[in-house]
């Protein structure tokens, strides 16, 4: 905050985009159609060389990545209403902050790449191809969800892209899986394993780094390290910070998580790496403005300024849009058009969401296997026993 010559307050925010706004002017005349962006340096752990520290940007490239970006963080405004009007139920973890680290990977992945993380997928899922009304419907329970509503939050699925998985840590030996997979039907694919710092110490990533370094497993084991897990903070929960490091003989790169450009280049790095040398373990350095879940004030061990803080100096959005006015590769305009169209499609779809049914009591015990096996479900109840059926709809497509 500074003070003008009115002596009012102003947000730093503020400042920055009014300081943008006559390059964003200038731009309409003297057109851009690329830019240059620098990135800061990457820390790298047994590797020679790193990705490289400079990339060209289209214009095409940055107001989809802006749009990308906006769409998430109004999602997640939208999932944490929804929550508050206890239409959301069960767990709501919130991805707000952390936005230029999907939107980054996303960037870079090609059609036969595969990502599968942990429970803060809300945007994960929109990238991989639902709609913003198929993630809101999803979170509400409703049959227009991505899982006709019955994996809520933490449970979404779309095309390669292996859901949002409950249990801290498990979704990285099935990432090795899925790596393994990609290697055994020769597809030249990879798997983008996610984990945040606090599952970092879990046993069996290092068993999934053990088998993936041995079988040379087209995987990048990525740690998205937003610096607390769940209340604690990481220098109080792991003897070494230094996440890209704990591969052991893995090589690893740390990535500033709140530059999409940066995620992006350490990312076509990865893939380049793991298709032919092995796997790579990735650090994005990032930061989540809500607490572990909405259940969590985020208050209780850290404090409102540095949140602030953070949003001031480090928010993804606001920095990337920042660099894009200043090059002259977007007008101002632009931007404001897309921020509006986004708000209009999102609350659109809360709207739908709302206004959308649960699935009948008949489909409950529909679709729980691919390939049936086991017979009938058991029931809540002692003795208690279900039909299975298939729709082959599990899934909304």
């Amino acid at each position: 905050m500074i003070k003008t010559g009115m002596g009012s307050l102003v947000p730093r925010f503020v400042r920055q985009q009014t300081a943008a706004l006559p390059t964003a002017v200038m731009s309409v005349k003297n057109y851009a159609t690329e830019a240059t962006f620098e990135t800061k340096p990457f820390k790298l752990h047994n590797l020679k060389e790193g990705p490289p520290t400079s990339m060209k940007v289209t214009k095409d490239d940055a107001l989809k990545y802006y749009r990308q970006m906006q769409t998430i963080r109004r999602l997640e405004t939208s999932a944490g209403n929804l929550y508050k009007e206890k239409l959301v139920r069960g767990f709501c973890h919130l991805y707000s902050g952390q936005e230029a680290c999907a939107v980054g990977m996303k960037g870079a992945m090609r059609s036969q790449d595969n990502i599968i993380s942990a429970y803060r997928v809300h945007g994960w899922t929109y990238l991989m191809g639902v709609t913003p009304k198929g993630v809101l419907s999803e979170l509400t329970g409703k049959q227009g969800g991505c899982a006709r509503g019955k994996g809520g939050s933490m449970h979404m699925y779309a095309p390669n892209f292996y859901g949002g998985n409950g249990i801290v840590g498990a979704q990285v030996p099935l990432g090795a899986g899925v790596a393994l997979a990609c290697k055994y039907k020769g597809n030249g694919g990879v798997c983008l394993a996610l984990y945040g710092d606090g599952a970092a110490n879990q046993g069996q990533i290092f068993e999934a780094y053990n088998m993936a370094h041995l079988w040379k497993l087209p995987c990048i084991f990525v740690c998205e390290n937003n610096g607390y897990g769940m209340g604690t903070s990481a220098e109080r929960g792991s003897c070494n910070v230094n996440y890209y490091q704990r591969g052991d003989v893995l090589p690893g790169i740390w990535v500033d998580g709140m530059d999409v450009v940066a995620v992006r280049l350490a990312t076509e790095f990865a893939i380049n790496h793991v298709l032919n040398v092995g796997p790579v373990v990735m650090e994005v350095f990032t930061y989540r403005y809500s607490g572990h879940s909405m259940s969590d004030p985020g208050t209780s061990y850290r404090t409102r300024e540095e949140v602030q803080e953070v949003r001031q100096t480090r928010d993804p959005i606001s920095s990337f849009k920042d660099k894009i006015l200043t090059a002259g590769l977007v007008a101002a305009d632009e931007l404001k058009a897309i921020d509006n169209e986004v708000k209009k499609e999102v609350d659109e779809a809360t709207k739908q969401c709302k206004a959308d049914s649960e699935i009948g009591l008949p489909e409950l015990t529909t679709d729980v296997y691919a390939s049936n096996l086991a017979g009938d479900i058991r029931g809540c109840t002692a003795g208690s026993w279900l039909k299975h059926a298939t729709l082959k709809r599990a899934v909304n497509l």
